[in-house]
């Protein structure tokens, strides 16, 4: 045997792990250590137990990433040489099932259903409270800035005080005059409703206008008997758009004749 072949001998005796066989002093205890992985599995007297060391991961990555064709002879049986990992025959391993019972008897509760997220209440826009503050105030305005009802019309006496104006057509104007050997505007107004016992209108026209004695209606709701009152002239509506006048530009004669004021306002009177 040559120095290399001694050397090597040597070499192997020495990286071979040494198997110590359980004694009865030690009453089945097995050592058993297992040197490829750093693991160290210990059996006493038929423990259930096992407890293992921490694994060095760094040295088993070195060992699964070597080129095995790249080993020399030496390293080779060094690797295939590794340790069996023995066991007593008789060890056992008690796996405790976990039951609802053993649950309940531990207190294991589930895990609680998350709680669901608040909801986020948006603040009402200030914009849209503002519109709605003015549309109603402007409703409430429309509705108390509404003129008031027309008052009822008296038929029977409107129609009187136009028949009775019908009377004086063709009867001359007279400035001032108020009797049938003559009439003005006015003056024809006031004699005609004079006769149903009405003596409250002014005589002017213009002061008709004001006069607590009319109100003014809109030209529906105008009836036979109204006044027809534009700037300077007044007259008697007589239905139809008709009406009965007392007019220097017709004649200086009472007539009747079509509406031809532009806009006029109609004068119900209520005295």
């Amino acid at each position: 045997m040559n120095a290399t072949t001694r050397a090597r001998g040597k070499h192997r005796a020495a990286r071979r792990p040494m198997l110590a066989a359980p004694s009865a002093a030690a009453g089945r205890r097995a050592a058993v250590m297992a040197t490829a992985g750093g693991l160290l599995v210990s059996t006493i007297g038929g423990a259930t137990a096992a407890h293992a060391a921490p694994v060095d991961h760094d040295a088993a990555k070195k060992l699964s990433t070597v080129d095995l064709g790249a080993l020399t002879d030496q390293a080779r049986t060094a690797l295939e040489s590794a340790p069996v990992v023995t066991v007593d025959a008789e060890a056992t391993m008690t796996v405790e099932k976990v039951t609802p019972k053993i649950a309940k008897a531990a207190e294991i509760k589930a895990a609680p259903e998350p709680e669901p997220e608040p909801v986020r209440e948006v603040a009402p826009s200030r914009s849209a409270e503002r519109t709605a503050i003015d549309s109603s105030s402007s409703s409430s305005s429309e509705t108390t800035s509404e003129a008031p009802a027309a008052p009822a019309a008296d038929s029977s006496r409107g129609a009187q005080v136009a028949s009775i104006a019908a009377r004086y057509i063709g009867v001359k104007y007279v400035v001032g005059g108020a009797s049938p050997s003559g009439f003005d505007c006015s003056g024809l107004v006031t004699y005609a409703y004079a006769q149903v016992g009405v003596t409250s209108l002014p005589r002017s026209s213009s002061e008709m206008y004001g006069s607590s004695a009319t109100t003014v209606v809109s030209a529906a709701e105008a009836q036979p008997g109204d006044l027809i009152w534009s700037p300077g002239h007044i007259s008697i509506y007589i239905g139809n758009g008709q009406q009965i006048e007392a007019t220097r530009p017709g004649g200086w004669v009472v007539r009747q004749s079509a509406i031809w004021q532009s806009s006029p306002t109609f004068l119900r009177v209520t005295g």
